[in-house]
């Protein structure tokens, strides 16, 4: 039986300091004809304001609508995208919500601690425009089409 939360097209927040990586993965997702509205945060502070309605999305919840799913770059300033993940997964509201590591880094320790934070998937991010493309597109129908996740991660 399909519920009528299941018809609202979720929303990928994409949390990265860079605003050139910001640049190509909104162009990436256009390419790989990903439809959903995607939503940028510059740092892991940022990112939980936007989780938490806070700050500059305080009492705005069609700007800050509850993602489902999570693009988090792990180097970043103020908060880093370790501790953020740290918070998202230890708080029983967010953890449902895939969180997708984004990182330039290839440290295995890097790979290690993001899984034992209780992130869903590690990606190294791609180095060409059009592996990026194809990277965005099977992430995304992988995260947004194919899984099954529970009702809240897909409320607004």
């Amino acid at each position: 039986m399909m519920h009528d939360w299941y018809k609202i097209p979720s929303t990928i927040l994409v949390c990265d300091d860079d605003e050139d990586d910001r640049m190509l993965t909104r162009q990436a997702l256009g390419h790989a004809h990903i439809s959903n509205s995607v939503r940028f945060v510059v740092d892991g502070e940022q990112l939980l304001d936007y989780l938490y309605r806070r700050g500059e999305f305080a009492g705005e919840s069609g700007k800050a609508r509850r993602p489902g799913l999570i693009l988090l770059d792990l180097n970043m300033p103020k908060m880093d995208g370790r501790e953020a993940l740290k918070a998202i997964k230890e708080d029983p509201t967010l953890q449902d919500i895939p969180v997708v590591v984004l990182s330039s880094s290839r440290l295995e320790a890097d790979l290690e601690r993001s899984y034992q934070l209780g992130v869903n998937s590690f990606i190294t991010k791609a180095v060409t425009f059009p592996e990026l493309v194809k990277t965005m597109k099977v992430l995304c129908r992988y995260w947004l089409e194919i899984v099954e996740l529970p009702p809240a991660s897909l409320q607004p």
